[in-house]
């Protein structure tokens, strides 16, 4: 199979797979939940043998669904599952603003590894963005889960965020294209 394909899949597998877990065992958290921390375990595993590295940031998801979709389960209590989409999205928007003003690094940069080269001003106009970014889907996900059924929050994770960061990650190119180094 190819690598990113199967990159592809460990980064949306899980959801797909709780999203039908979900449907068909009745619309019932408590029975999707275990199969979607399953499923996030093993993708973490089989990016962590490809990339023969520790991939944090799914390692952190994995973490963080398995921390509160454990208490889900344990409390017979939705709100915690409620709760992981505004607490990693708080967690990434502090951990980017804490790097930043406190250590002095722009932890987006180091993330993207040389991956993307731009000036030091066009990194923290873009860290800044997702910070604002991470801040609109954390209070977005509590306006969802508190106003909607526990349904139309699944559907709204499931397709509404994705689309979302897709977008938010276009808007960013024109910023990137200003911002670039000039390869000599």
């Amino acid at each position: 199979m190819n690598k990113s394909f199967i990159k592809f899949l460990t980064d949306f597998g899980p959801l797909l797979i709780f999203f039908v877990v979900y449907y068909r065992g009745g619309k019932d958290l408590i029975i999707a939940i275990p199969p979607l921390i399953l499923a996030t375990l093993i993708a973490v595993v089989i990016v962590y043998y490809l990339e023969k590295k520790i991939p944090y940031i799914p390692l952190t998801g994995a973490i963080l669904i398995s921390v509160f979709g454990g208490l889900t389960i344990f409390f017979n209590n939705p709100i915690f599952i409620y709760l992981k989409p505004t607490v990693i999205n708080i967690l990434f928007a502090i951990g980017l603003l804490m790097g930043k003003l406190v250590f002095h690094k722009n932890y987006l940069k180091l993330f993207f590894k040389g991956s993307l080269q731009l000036e030091d001003y066009g990194w923290d106009k873009l860290m800044y963005r997702w910070v604002s970014f991470f801040i609109f889907l954390a209070i977005i996900n509590e306006i969802v889960w508190r106003t909607q059924s526990e349904e139309i929050w699944i559907n709204f994770k499931v397709w509404g965020i994705l689309p979302l960061t897709f977008i938010f990650t276009a808007f960013q190119i024109p910023l990137i294209q200003k911002y670039k180094k000039n390869e000599k």
